[in-house]
């Protein structure tokens, strides 16, 4: 695989710091690498592969000579889309901006890679929790089609960010000693409690993390049939996404056949024995890249109908980890643009 040169814009944040650490893991072939982030960032050291790199504000230069850049987040795909163009540098855009844009490719690379070779000059990376969903109906979905999904999630505190850990914690803390820390990150205390909202409220008091994963689903199956229900819930955990999914297909499957067709599929672990109580948790999902699925049960109200328990880290697979698989399928795809 041929070497090629990098920009990270926003490498001074979480899901920065995260593709960072995945470059390095996955051995990604990297020519020459840019850091870049807002002026606030700009003259950070960070260390990558045993050497210190100066963080730099982005401006359009900053993609001069570059061949892909993975924003990991926030206005900057908007901002500096068409200087990356002009210069021929790929945008891989882990923001929501462009994510329903018909023109832009959304890209999990176990369920639609060959997406990315319709790129117009950027790709986008999808919401974390429709990541982690959607490599589990996708082998489903070829065996069997799916007509209806509903899914609710329990998703970790660090998908709000690193205030989002911090608040956490300062909260635990100030209940285990008789103490308070008003809520700032969220609407409501995190610590001890539930919270069945994230992101804003929007038509039928769905929230856009709802419909989120409802479209991006329908985009990245292709399908804008399928039939999907979400209510999405902040929970007091630092790390990994879960999601109890429901699903109704087309042809009936039996538990035996959905555990073989998913302990088959790329990017997926089968953790199911309930006899000895060995199933996914957010806890032993921590720092993987796979999505882990158990309880695996028939649904016993309909002919056809399943249910799953699916657990992955929305910051790896969720965010950094699917980004750089895109930026490797570009290669493997052969489909660079021209520098200009």
């Amino acid at each position: 695989m041929k070497k090629v040169n990098v920009v990270v814009v926003g490498a001074s944040g979480a899901v920065g710091q995260e593709i960072l650490n995945i470059l390095s893991e996955r051995n990604f072939p990297i020519e020459n690498l840019k850091l870049c982030a807002t002026s606030r960032s700009a003259g950070t050291e960070i260390d990558f592969q045993g050497r210190k790199y100066r963080v730099e504000e982005t401006t359009p230069d900053s993609f001069t000579g570059m061949d892909i850049a993975l924003v990991a987040g926030g206005k900057a795909s908007v901002e500096f889309r068409e200087a990356a163009f002009a210069r021929g540098c790929i945008i891989i855009d882990n923001s929501s901006n462009f994510r329903m844009d018909p023109e832009v490719p959304l890209v999990v690379p176990e369920v639609n890679p060959e997406d990315v070779k319709g790129h117009k000059g950027i790709i986008a990376n999808p919401n974390c929790s429709t990541i982690i969903m959607v490599v589990a109906l996708k082998p489903i979905y070829d065996a069997a089609g799916i007509k209806r999904v509903v899914v609710s999630t329990y998703q970790a505190v660090s998908g709000a960010g690193k205030e989002g850990i911090e608040e956490l914690t300062a909260q635990t803390k100030a209940v285990l000693e008789g103490s308070e820390y008003p809520p700032n990150k969220f609407a409501y205390p995190i610590a001890f409690n539930l919270i069945p909202h994230i992101d804003v409220f929007q038509e039928m008091d769905y929230t856009k993390e709802e419909w989120k994963m409802v479209k991006e689903t329908q985009k990245i199956l292709h399908d804008s049939e399928i039939k999907i229900t979400a209510t999405t819930v902040r929970v007091p955990v630092y790390r990994s996404h879960s999601e109890s999914i429901n699903i109704e297909t087309k042809q009936k499957l039996t538990v035996e056949k959905v555990k073989e067709i998913l302990s088959q599929a790329p990017g997926m672990i089968v953790q199911d024995d309930v006899q000895n109580k060995n199933y996914p948790m957010p806890l032993f999902t921590s720092g993987r890249d796979e999505v882990f699925v158990g309880r695996i049960r028939e649904d016993n109200t309909i002919e056809k109908g399943l249910n799953l328990w699916v657990v992955g880290d929305q910051i790896r697979k969720g965010a950094a980890t699917n980004a750089v698989q895109i930026a490797e399928l570009l290669l493997q795809y052969n489909c660079l643009m021209e520098k200009r």
